[in-house]
């Protein structure tokens, strides 16, 4: 029997982010997973709200931090993971693939020094890798698409699939950023559904289709039944024509341009400069998207 990890999820109004604690029930050690460090891009100001609120569950439950997990680099919130090393002492993980996306953004930054090697992260793990959460028996699935370093955590029955999937009334993920792609994510998703059924599937983010409560708990059993893109688009041709037409209608998230060079950097802010001051760099004209016609 595949063992069951206790998660908790932390969902994050701004951000429509969904952060986790897994824990083994046995050995009470866990592994945090997309943490949330707070920004409003209003004011410039950060805060560890979010991430604050995680660690006082950790503290009320007898937990032990073993792991910090990245499933990707964020376009729509920033990371939370080096602020919680620093609390933990656990160590900070993510795909390696994210050698590519740092690359990527590297020249879009324009970032000539940048060590596009994962370095900032202590573990990378490649497709396929597993490891474990306390006595639970934990795996990496490679999920490119929505971004070229996606990866799925399987820790026990229970999945972090980021992105891929949303709640089956919320359907799949764009691929349009920087190296996503609506074919690749067609064939990650399949792997995904390859699991079993009763497998339990933890979204990254809810947007809370026709103003109900948040979620993000579903089964791969669920996903294949109900799931409003898949039931839609049966084979990769009318997925492809189905995804690459929904993209072509969103606007780039708000906060891709600020979040990508903190998480980037494994979710260090930028060094403060002589003034003290903290300074994010933001290109013009690099990505499109824009909402003109949404304006007028």
């Amino acid at each position: 029997m595949t063992a069951s990890p206790i998660v908790k999820g932390f969902y994050d109004p701004r951000t429509f982010s969904v952060q986790y604690v897994a824990a083994c029930p046995a050995t009470k050690r866990c592994a945090i997973i997309d943490p949330v460090l707070d920004f409003d891009p209003k004011s410039g100001a950060t805060a560890t709200l979010s991430a604050d609120e995680i660690l006082s569950y950790v503290a009320t439950q007898g937990l032990t931090v073993e792991w910090i997990l990245d499933t990707h680099p964020h376009a729509d919130h920033f990371s939370a993971a080096q602020y919680l090393k620093a609390k933990t002492g656990a160590p900070t993980a993510i795909g390696d693939k994210v050698t590519k996306v740092q690359a990527l953004w590297k020249d879009i930054y324009n970032w000539p020094d940048f060590p596009a090697d994962g370095s900032q992260w202590d573990k990378l793990f490649a497709d396929g890798e597993t490891f474990k959460v306390g006595e639970i028996d934990a795996k990496v699935l490679f999920s490119p698409g929505h971004t070229l370093a996606s990866i799925t955590y399987v820790i026990g029955d229970a999945a972090f699939v980021h992105d891929t999937l949303f709640q089956p009334d919320g359907g799949t993920a764009r691929a349009d950023f920087p190296g996503g792609s609506a074919r690749v994510l067609w064939h990650s998703i399949q792997e995904i559904l390859a699991l079993p059924d009763a497998t339990r599937v933890f979204t990254g983010h809810d947007y809370q289709p026709g103003g109900r409560e948040p979620a993000w708990e579903s089964t791969i059993g669920e996903q294949k039944r109900a799931n409003i893109h898949l039931t839609r688009a049966r084979t990769e041709a009318e997925f492809v024509e189905l995804r690459e037409g929904r993209d072509k209608t969103l606007s780039m998230p708000n906060l891709i341009l600020a979040a990508l060079q903190v998480n980037t950097r494994g979710g260090r802010l930028p060094e403060p400069e002589d003034n003290g001051t903290r300074y994010l760099k933001i290109p013009l004209d690099r990505l499109a998207g824009a909402p003109w016609e949404d304006a007028r």
